[in-house]
């Protein structure tokens, strides 16, 4: 496994900030794992040492928000998120992280930005096959190839205004059903060699503790509130994404 102290200083918070997401806080603020990972270790890396813990969180999201999750849209979603998985895994050698970044750090800053400006808050959207099949195709692909289908998927389920456990719930569910696929492209193509696997059950354990930390903050907060935060982390996510694909 991977002994270097600098890997594990920034795999550590980067790992608790993802499992909080998952816990509570939607995709948004996950945007910092693989990079804040990547100071220590090549990107993919990074990304394929954080997939099996990724589904340890996933299951404890599951289990948190237990009953609390909409069929309809995982019916909708997963189907297109499948798809895109296996787009992504065709691509693998032909991906530009820097591309895909810039792809969808520019599609979610115009979608948050419209949201603000025409004010569409009180406005509810029904879920649809088309926007959840394209949508959820777009989160498999960006989710396969830098971990990031939140942004892509939270397009589609944020402006339905569901109730806050559903909304998170529905997270919770579609990304154990994205992160288990992603195992067999993953293991496909060789990116599961003793070194990561080891590193990755070493830092397991602290999978649950953020999931439950974020569990615990998303009932100390009302329901407005959690969707702004959603929004807000969401266009600094845009953000993120786009300078780092232009620096990429």
């Amino acid at each position: 496994m991977i002994t270097d102290p600098f890997f594990y200083l920034c795999a550590i918070p980067a790992i608790l900030i993802f499992g909080m997401a998952k816990g509570g806080f939607g995709g948004g603020i996950a945007v910092i794992a693989v990079p804040l990972m990547s100071l220590a270790v090549p990107p993919f890396q990074a990304a394929a040492i954080l997939l099996p813990i990724l589904v340890v969180m996933d299951f404890t999201a599951v289990w948190s928000f237990r009953g609390h999750w909409s069929r309809r849209n995982l019916k909708l979603a997963l189907p297109g998120a499948i798809a895109g998985i296996t787009l992504g895994a065709f691509t693998f050698h032909y991906l530009s992280e820097a591309a895909v970044r810039i792809l969808v750090g520019l599609i979610v800053v115009v979608f948050c930005l419209d949201y603000w400006l025409r004010n569409k808050a009180s406005e509810k959207r029904e879920p649809d096959a088309l926007r959840g099949t394209f949508w959820g195709s777009i989160a498999g692909f960006t989710s396969f190839g830098i971990h990031q289908g939140g942004p892509p998927i939270s397009i589609f389920f944020l402006p339905q205004q569901m109730d806050k456990k559903l909304l998170m719930g529905t997270f919770a569910v579609f990304f154990t059903v994205v992160n288990l696929v992603k195992l067999i492209p993953y293991a496909w193509l060789g990116q599961f060699d003793t070194t990561n696997l080891m590193t990755s059950l070493v830092l397991i354990p602290i999978a649950p503790i953020g999931v439950r930390l974020g569990y615990y903050l998303l009932h100390k907060i009302d329901e407005q509130m959690v969707y702004r935060i959603c929004y807000f982390f969401l266009f600094v996510v845009g953000l993120k994404l786009l300078w780092d694909g232009v620096a990429g």
